[in-house]
């Protein structure tokens, strides 16, 4: 994908043993959504755009540092020590982050209303905050990894799955299964939705002007998780 050359309207804080990217509407509201970031971290400036584009769209939006102060994945690393470096960052061992964000999202911002979305690693990771924290009252996972063992059924509200068609890391037939496994047993509102032509990070990791042919896909992606988070939020 792209890197965005973007500064962020936001500012970083501290949060208990993490830091966190927070980013506020003019307006005081009582409604957020906790952004988690892919392997390149939480400074990462594409996925700080896109907190600040939830902030646009009236919600206080958090990206905290799930990886805890441990180094983020960088493109020029050797892709064949990936695994291991994943060994040490698993993105359903957070509960501990999980659970001092949303302290801090309800004592110091005032939310009640609390939603989350995830990109890649961070969509896994929202794949089992959805399970466990049931005011988690919707989520959106973007293109994160399943595997065909994976059962995200007892989700306890409302999901949304964004996944690309031609995804190097997600198989169709994944997709297919998760979809089957949802309808076969999960008990609250679901989305699944493969956008054509799209490859992995297509909505947060593509820039429509050096990629005009997926724009519309870019903004239908983006569009349809800000309408997710409204809907059930």
């Amino acid at each position: 994908g792209d890197r965005f050359d973007y500064g962020g309207h936001g500012q970083e804080v501290q949060v208990e043993h993490i830091k966190a990217y927070v980013c506020k509407p003019p307006a005081s509201v009582d409604k957020a959504v906790i952004v988690i970031h892919d392997i390149f971290g939480w400074q990462l400036p594409n996925t700080r755009y896109m907190a600040d584009m939830l902030a646009a769209n009236g919600y206080i939006a958090i990206c905290p540092d799930f990886f805890a102060g441990r180094e983020a994945w960088k493109p020029s690393d050797d892709w064949s020590k990936f695994d291991d470096w994943l060994k040490t960052r698993d993105a359903r061992k957070i509960n501990k982050e999980a659970d001092a964000v949303l302290k801090y999202l309800k004592e110091q911002c005032g939310a009640k209303k609390l939603g989350i979305i995830g990109f890649c690693w961070g969509g896994v990771a929202v794949h089992h905050l959805m399970m466990t924290y049931s005011e988690l009252k919707a989520g959106v996972s973007l293109y994160g990894l399943i595997k065909d063992s994976d059962d995200v059924s007892n989700l306890l509200n409302p999901t949304f799955f964004i996944f690309a068609e031609k995804d190097d890391f997600i198989p169709l037939h994944q997709i297919t299964l998760l979809e089957q496994k949802l309808k076969n047993n999960c008990k609250v509102d679901f989305e699944v939705k493969i956008y054509p032509g799209q490859t992995h990070g297509f909505v947060h990791r593509r820039r429509e002007d050096i990629n005009p042919q997926d724009k519309p896909y870019i903004e239908e992606g983006r569009k349809d998780m800000v309408n997710w988070l409204n809907k059930y939020i």
